[in-house]
């Protein structure tokens, strides 16, 4: 017997949309191998809070296979792809036309994947120990890091004060007590097994053990999109032979939704390259203006405090909207192109309201 039918109180999410009672039925019963998860702990979100769109996370590689009659009708009409689509990796930097304007009034470039190590649960269903597992493993792989990508890792347990306060003044760190993730299970014996590695220049940082196993992050001021690319995929490349080497494990990465993620809307490149760009003129127009655009130039906007941070000022968060269904190189291009566009077209605004 499975559980009783939930009340998804998220009723416009695809998770109200997907999990009907006789799906519920067929899989509220099945736990997988890796980290034990179930249906229930997938869907917490969406039956706890009112608000989601999605409202799904995967507890470990597992349960994308496990429970495929909820995740695959998701996945696709999120990402808008088809059932038989597959997904192609590619990070090769001279592959990229052109960089942004170095006239545009960037701020700062910022360029992070996820990435997972097979055969650990991911955040919402790892257990204690694999968690500590991911971490001791990375210790071993981040000290092999080399030349402009070596640095310190930095773990969250005893941390001294004076370098916790360094690394929030530096927007490194992350902290507890986001909601979501709180109710999909990914602040279980906080902060155990979490931390932060950074190289000498602060502008190559790994997450150990947030949303995702890793989140790798490639960052610096100034608007050299390719440049950030380029210490990005430098940086992938050697931690994952790094920890290939010390663990004989692979990155996750499947054919058909590319690099695992614990949350779905991340599949495929689980990229995101964002600029912090100043944009007055379409500030002016107002931020429906600015959306309705962005969405033509396969763009997403946000204030700079991130997804749920508000908007402050004249300054946007611009990063690709996709991540499963093209591959990195074609999304930098997308968002180099698009911020250009945006600058352009800003400049004219600016023009029209006297700014």
């Amino acid at each position: 017997m499975g559980e009783p039918f939930p009340e998804i109180k998220s009723t416009h999410s695809l998770v109200a949309k997907h999990v009907t009672k006789d799906v519920w039925a067929k899989l509220s019963g099945l736990v997988t191998s890796t980290s034990g998860f179930t249906l229930a702990k997938a869907i917490a979100c969406a039956v706890e809070f009112d608000n989601q769109h999605c409202g799904i996370y995967a507890g470990d590689w597992d349960s994308y296979k496990v429970f495929a009659d909820v995740f695959d009708p998701i996945i696709q009409e999120y990402h808008g792809i088809s059932p038989d689509a597959t997904h192609t990796s590619d990070m090769d930097v001279s592959k990229i036309q052109g960089n942004i304007d170095p006239t545009a009034p960037v701020h700062s470039t910022r360029i992070r994947v996820g990435r997972s190590i097979d055969g650990f649960g991911l955040s919402p269903g790892i257990t204690k120990d694999q968690r500590v597992g991911v971490e001791n493993l990375m210790k071993k792989a981040f000290a092999n890091l080399s030349g402009d990508l070596a640095g310190t890792y930095y773990p969250l347990t005893g941390m001294d004060e004076k370098v916790r306060q360094q690394l929030v003044d530096d927007h490194f760190l992350f902290m507890s007590g986001d909601p979501n993730l709180k109710v999909a299970g990914m602040e279980r014996d906080w902060p155990e097994g979490r931390g932060i590695f950074h190289n000498k220049d602060k502008t190559f940082l790994t997450w150990v053990n947030e949303e995702d196993q890793l989140r790798i992050i490639s960052m610096q001021n100034g608007g050299d999109v390719r440049g950030v690319f380029d210490r990005l995929a430098r940086g992938i490349q050697a931690v994952g032979e790094s920890v290939k080497k010390e663990s004989g494990k692979d990155f996750m990465l499947d054919a058909k939704y590319g690099f695992i993620h614990s949350c779905p809307t991340n599949l495929g490149t689980g990229m995101r390259a964002s600029v912090h760009v100043d944009l007055p003129g379409y500030t002016k127009e107002g931020v429906k203006v600015l959306q309705a655009r962005c969405e033509t130039l396969h763009l997403q906007p946000r204030g700079t405090r991130g997804e749920s941070g508000g908007q402050t000022g004249v300054t946007y968060d611009i990063s690709n909207k996709h991540r499963l269904g093209y591959s990195e190189v074609q999304l930098v291009q997308k968002m180099i192109d698009g911020v250009n566009t945006l600058v352009k077209e800003d400049r004219e605004l600016q023009k029209k309201h006297g700014l």
